[in-house]
This record gives structure tokens, sequence and C-alpha cells, in this order.
């Protein structure tokens, strides 16, 4: 198995590193930042961004990525998933069983909307293929896929919109703080 990638993580220390983390005794270090450079100078959503993009933000991105955690947090006591987890509760298992519970309520009809337009989105890419991206190419992409999904009987697009609200009221200011990103981040 000589120059086989088995071979590169012989060791469970190499079997389990990651580009995300690097920790030893008295060292942590994310994305190659010291953990004591990040506390208190980045906030949640920027450590998010480091964490899932490999760099710090623009203060831009920063910021819309903010607003889109503070929008999610869109539910009170009466959401499926929280309902579950707090049944649980009173059942008298602890926190990790009772968040299982609620982690275990997601799926098509609760929590499933961004597993769902994620989906939406690569059938998109996959259908405007290799070749450079242009506005009238992902027009073209998106109408077919539009079309597919009513030919399939499918009456919502997934990830737009709300079941509970006509009108999403987080949706205008979301949009224009996307706007704003993207002039600020090009």
């Amino acid at each position: 198995m000589s120059g086989s990638t088995a071979e590169a993580k012989d060791t469970p220390e190499q079997w389990w590193s990651t580009s995300i983390i690097e920790m030893k005794p008295g060292m942590i270090r994310y994305r190659g930042y010291a953990v004591e450079e990040l506390i208190g100078r980045v906030g949640f959503a920027e450590m998010v961004y480091l964490l899932t993009r490999g760099e710090l933000p623009h203060p831009a991105c920063a910021k819309l990525l903010e607003a889109a955690l503070v929008a999610a947090v869109d539910h009170g006591p009466q959401a499926p998933s929280i309902a579950a987890a707090r049944m649980a509760i009173t059942c008298g298992v602890g926190i990790n069983n009772a968040m299982a519970s609620a982690i275990n309520m997601l799926g098509d009809v609760h929590g499933g909307a961004g597993e769902q337009c994620v989906a939406l989105y690569n059938a998109i890419a996959a259908r405007m293929g290799s070749g450079p991206i242009s506005a009238p190419r992902l027009a073209e992409a998106a109408s077919a896929e539009m079309k597919a999904l009513l030919d399939a009987g499918t009456r919502h697009i997934p990830g737009f919109g709300h079941r509970f609200h006509p009108r999403d009221p987080r949706a205008p200011r979301l949009l224009e703080l996307v706007d704003a990103a993207a002039v600020a981040a090009p």
C-alpha cells in the first residue's frame, strides 16, 4: 500500500486530523489561528464563518451571517422539536437526551427547508453544467428546475416562504443586508 491515502493516516492522530482544528497539549488552533488570539476579538458569527469557510470574514459578510443567525431564532415553545425536547425533559431524561429528541423531530415537514433548498441549488447547478456562469444560463437552469418541480407536483419552492407567515417578516430585511454585503464585500 505504498503511497496510499490509508498509509498517510496510519496513526489515530493522523486519521482524526483536519484542516479545521489543530490541538495539542497547551495549544488549540482553528484554521491556523491560536484560540487565545480569537477569544474576545471575534464574535460568534465570525467564528462560524472561519470554521466553515477557512478565513475570517469581511465585516459585511460577518454582519450578514449574524443577521441570518438572529433571523433563524424564529420559534417559541410551540415548534414541534422544542415541544419534544420539553416533553422529554419533563419525563426526567438528561439534557443530551432531550436535545436528541428535538433533533430527531427535524425532517421534511419541520426543519427541512434548508436541506431542501440546498438540494434545489444543487439541481440548478447540475442543470448549468460546466462553463462560464452567466445570468441568462442561471435563469434558464432555474426556470427548467422550477418547471420540473411543478411537473412533479411540488407546490412550494424548497427553502422559500414559510408555512405560517403568508409573507415572512424576516425576508425584506435579510435581502437588504444581502444587497449591502454584495456591494461592500466584492
